[in-house]
């Protein structure tokens, strides 16, 4: 037991509790128990319900759970290691031994998503990054044409390289771009993605589909 591989792809989830120990930089690794193997260096992570910053993977270490430090466990966000023990065993609901394999899982936050611009059309995100959470959190909600869309963007990485291949043609990519705009506007409405309201106040009149969704948070007031 806890020699399992597991593979790790684009998102890493967190306890509510460590969201602001993460976007103030205090926790900069995750442990999980078994032999992770990340899949990507760029994630998001996620934390309370909802995406909290975007991060790169710069350090993986696997370790027995009777190497792990003091140290690991403060940069895990724990006070001290008998504490990272103690929550190890509770998430994965049994005794941990000492022969366990960990891994530990560094990472730097790159763009948190607490600092999103709205005088940007995607609120300072990229069109990946769009396309990864409204994948993650709307795709109940979604038609499968517009999963197709998310799909394309995740896979081909650029509005331009999607429409080509979902189209035939790059006069299609405002297709592309009405379906992330939409996507966007209903993660704020849902509250998964926050926006300052003043910033949205001052932008609204630029930006219809921020318009809209200034006067729809003002309507449920």
């Amino acid at each position: 037991m806890g020699d399992e591989k597991v593979f790790l792809r684009r998102h890493i989830m967190v306890k509510g509790r460590f969201v602001d120990l993460i976007l103030s930089g205090r926790k900069r690794s995750t442990i999980r128990l078994g032999k992770v193997i990340p899949r990507y260096s760029e994630v998001i992570i996620h934390g309370g319900g909802r995406p909290i910053a975007k991060a790169r993977i710069v350090r993986v270490v696997h370790k027995k759970v009777r190497e792990l430090t003091e140290e690991d466990a403060r940069k895990d966000g724990y006070e001290s290691l008998d504490e990272l023990l103690k929550d190890l065993e509770r998430v994965y609901g049994r005794k941990i031994s000492p022969d366990d394999t960990v891994t530990i899982i560094e990472f730097e936050v790159e763009k948190t998503f607490t600092d999103l611009n709205p005088e940007d059309v995607y609120l300072g995100l990229s069109p990946i990054d769009v396309a990864r959470i409204a994948y993650r959190y709307l795709r109940n909600e979604l038609s499968k044409e517009d999963l197709r869309i998310l799909d394309a963007v995740m896979r081909y990485r650029s509005i331009r390289e999607a429409s080509i291949k979902l189209f035939g043609t790059l006069s299609k990519r405002w297709l592309i771009r009405k379906v992330l705009r939409r996507c966007l506007k209903r993660l704020i409405e849902k509250g998964i993605l926050k926006v300052d309201r003043d910033k949205l106040e001052k932008v609204a009149s630029l930006s219809p589909y921020l318009r809209d969704v200034l006067e729809r948070s003002s309507g449920s007031e």
